[in-house]
């Protein structure tokens, strides 16, 4: 891959024009990530570069849940939200801090959240983040929750498989994978035009 290319493409296409030196490190490390993976159908690293530019608020980091400072500062975020009925998406206040201490807000490239899941991708990756949730925020923990969260279906249940396969490519219903329609649209066309600059650059 032309790298160049690349980021000439989606500085124009996605990032108004101009690229921070953090958002150009967190896109090379997920390109190094995919190098580095079993991963051969560009449109599978298209979907999930387009759904980290959405998870996180296109600063290309991995980032606790409202890109807030601290657990704490988020945890009341997002009790203003859910008092004001903003979240009507959510069933039960996830982030709050449980009897074990601790919160289980969103964090990373594709906003892990629920103890449950923090348990089984901890599991699948062989990173304890149970007794360290906060592991879920470094850069290499997250890639590896991304990959094979996404890869394997751990979040929902729905995997990259399921959307882009042969022929196929749902990018609407890719949304599935992460969080059911919730701006599938958006992150729809987020993936479709990274998938433009990869090819472009191939």
């Amino acid at each position: 891959m032309d790298r160049a290319k690349f980021f000439a493409a989606v500085r124009s296409s996605l990032f108004g024009g101009a690229l921070t030196q953090n958002q150009v490190n967190g896109i090379t490390a997920i390109l190094d990530a995919w190098r580095a993976s079993d991963m051969t159908d560009l449109r599978w690293l298209a979907y999930m570069l387009g759904t980290a530019f959405h998870e996180t608020a296109q600063t290309m980091q991995p980032v606790r849940e409202t890109r807030a400072a601290s657990d704490k500062q988020a945890i009341a975020i997002l009790d203003r939200s859910w008092a004001k009925g903003e979240m009507p998406w959510v069933k039960s206040a996830y982030w709050r801090i449980g009897s074990d201490g601790k919160s289980w807000l969103g964090r990373g490239y594709v906003q892990l959240t629920h103890k449950g899941n923090y348990i089984k991708l901890g599991g699948a990756i062989g990173v304890d983040l149970v007794t360290n949730p906060s592991l879920a925020m470094r850069e290499d923990v997250a890639l590896k929750v991304m990959f094979v969260g996404m890869g394997e279906g751990l979040f929902t249940g729905a995997k990259l498989g399921h959307f882009f396969v042969g022929a196929k490519a749902d990018w609407l219903n890719a949304r599935r994978i992460i969080n059911g329609k919730e701006r599938a649209a958006d992150v729809a066309g987020y993936g479709k035009a990274f998938h433009a600059a990869l090819m472009g650059a191939a």
